[in-house]
């Protein structure tokens, strides 16, 4: 009998002061996995590469929250072992399950219930003054080029496809994948974009630019970023959040769509839209509507009907939400029109079982 091999991957903090890993490590272990705990992630340096799980680890699970599977991430890196998360954190917007739903992700783990997301990585080389060659290192999420001196700003020349487009000072510059598009980018201002969309994002930090807006580019397509030599600042390179080291004036710093895939397990076919409106809590239905509809269940908004339907919401498909027909009496001349269909395209922002 082949033997099953899994490895958690944890926070020191959330081991020493819950039961929920070991309740976890108990039921993959009952399902015939034989389980390796990783609670001491450390943080590498910008280039070099931690060390990976075996090939023949069937899955790596992971409770905790965002940084969590970031740092997860480093140890599949290069590999064909699929990732699934366990949110123990804040928002969790990798998470696949909430915390209170570990037994029913560990009992399709088992029974191998998921399908795989495979998730575009970007490549970055940084080419420091007189190098002959880059040090690389890529990010899942994002990464960033900031200033190093937190007083000043740092000059950027930046290009698409090596045609230089703009330069301008700046706190720094984001570029994200579609993975990162809900992270720090999103904070910046920038655009979501979609996992299944292959692109790279850019968003300034703060520039003193009349343009400086985000840009998208193909996955074809590369960013270049010249720290310029009369910069007032050095700059400062970061990936994912984790690893990161110090760029002086006078390099260059170049990211394209990496040839790796990061495998997310997906266990619960919960859209990628159901997921943004439950995480955010997107505030779906306008006011609009609850005037059109005031009084069909008494006090109870519309609003309110379409979260609740009378008890508990769940999210099902796209289609199975009926907007009610309006009663009563409304001063507005559009007041006998039914909501348009396309309400029904959206989900309640609360109480998604399946995220």
């Amino acid at each position: 009998m082949v033997q099953r091999k899994a490895v958690v991957v944890t926070h020191r903090r959330i081991r020493s002061s819950s039961n929920v890993v070991s309740e976890a490590v108990d039921q993959l272990q009952a399902s015939g996995f034989t389980v390796n705990v990783i609670d001491n992630l450390e943080v590498p340096s910008y280039g070099s590469q931690p060390r990976v799980v075996d090939d023949d680890t069937e899955i790596v699970v992971v409770l905790g929250g965002d940084g969590t599977m970031l740092g997860a991430a480093e140890l599949v890196k290069c590999t064909n072992v699929p990732i699934v998360g366990i949110n123990l954190g804040h928002v969790g917007f990798l998470a696949e399950f909430e915390s209170f739903q570990m037994s029913e992700a560990i009992g399709k783990i088992a029974d191998r219930d998921y399908s795989i997301d495979a998730r575009m990585v970007a490549h970055i080389d940084l080419w420091l003054p007189k190098s002959k060659g880059p040090i690389t290192d890529w990010a899942l999420n994002d990464m960033t080029l900031e200033r190093s001196d937190r007083g000043k700003m740092v000059e950027l020349s930046i290009r698409v496809n090596d045609v230089e487009m703009s330069s301008f000072g700046c706190d720094g510059v984001i570029v994200a994948t579609p993975t990162g598009s809900t992270a720090y980018a999103f904070s910046a201002g920038g655009p979501i974009v979609w996992p299944d969309v292959q692109a790279l994002q850019m968003v300034p930090l703060a520039a003193h630019a009349l343009f400086a807006r985000p840009l998208i580019i193909g996955s074809s397509s590369t960013f270049t970023f010249d720290i310029l030599d009369e910069s007032t600042s050095d700059g400062w390179i970061c990936c994912d959040g984790r690893r990161q080291r110090w760029v002086p004036k006078g390099s260059r710093v170049l990211v394209r769509e990496s040839r790796d895939r990061l495998r997310l397990a997906r266990l619960s076919g919960t859209s990628f839209t159901k997921r943004l409106v439950t995480k955010f809590s997107l505030p779906v239905i306008g006011w609009r509507e609850n005037r059109h509809f005031r009084g069909q269940f008494g006090n109870m908004s519309y609003a309110q009907s379409r979260r609740t339907g009378g008890s508990d919401p769940v999210l099902g498909s796209d289609n199975d939400v009926v907007p009610p027909q309006p009663v009563g009496n409304n001063d507005e001349p559009d007041s006998s029109s039914s909501a348009p269909h396309s309400m029904a395209a959206y989900d309640a922002p609360n109480g998604d079982r399946d995220a």
